[in-house]
Formats: structure tokens, sequence, C-alpha cells
């Protein structure tokens, strides 16, 4: 298993690391934000889309993986519950807009309508995985 390690600077790696966290499923009580470090932090269980099945692998994988944003100023979370720490959030896409140069809003979209709003002085994102992969019950499916 290649472990996969992106660093997103720019709109354009940010798409990058969208498309490969897509599908990750996470649980509220792990997400965290240090305020005094501008970190933020979201361990989750990749779907890994890169490692399709082929003939020597029958299923899907999922991967213990880590996203943490860097120079974040603020979170703000819309549909999610913290007091709710076992609930379980399955993000679809990591959305950028640019309020004053090179600071903006980062946004994790998640289904059911929960968000996360993060207001970055600029982007800087790290996706790592940790190791540990396992068989995925099933592909995700998503309507056209």
């Amino acid at each position: 298993m290649k472990l996969l390690k992106l660093v997103a600077l720019d709109e354009e790696d940010l798409k990058i690391v969208s498309a490969h966290v897509q599908d990750a499923v996470m649980k509220v009580g792990d997400i965290e934000f240090v305020p005094g470090s501008k970190l933020f932090v979201l361990p989750m269980y990749r779907f890994a889309w890169e490692a399709e099945p082929n003939a020597n692998k029958a299923q899907p994988e999922r991967r213990n993986s880590v996203l943490h944003f860097s120079r974040v100023l603020s979170v703000k979370l819309s549909g999610i519950a913290r007091e709710k720490k076992e609930d379980v959030l399955s993000l679809l896409a990591i959305l950028y807009t640019v309020t004053d140069e090179p600071a903006g809003r980062i946004d994790l979209v998640f289904s059911g309508g929960a968000a996360i709003r993060l207001e970055v002085e600029c982007i800087e994102a790290r996706l790592a995985d940790l190791g540990g992969a396992w068989e995925a019950e099933s592909r995700p499916q998503h309507a056209d």
C-alpha cells in the first residue's frame, strides 16, 4: 500500500485534496481546532478513490488519514452538534472563496447539509495517510 501525502497551498491544490477526501467519514468528537496554534485537524477514514479494485484486489478500501489546515483564524459549524461526539460526518467537498487575498474561507461540505467554515490567512493544508487500510463495505454512490 502506497501512503498518500498531499499539500495544498493554493485553490488548485485544494481541489485535488478535495477529490481525495470525497466521501471520507469522521466522528464529530475527533474534530479539533487549536486556536493558539491556528490549527484545525480532521482525523478521518478516507475512501481511497485512487486505489480502485483490480485483479489483485476485489474490494475498494478506506484508509486511516488526517487532514489539517494551518493559519486558521476561526471556525464556524452549521448543522453539527458538538455535544454529539459519536455522530458521523461524511465529507462531500472542500470549497475555497477568496476574501482578501491570500485570506479566504474554506468550506467543508458534508452530507445532510452540515458544514464547517474556516476563516484562513491563506491556504495551507496537508493530507496524509497514517497507514492502516481495510476493505470498504461498498463504493460510495452519488446521484447525478
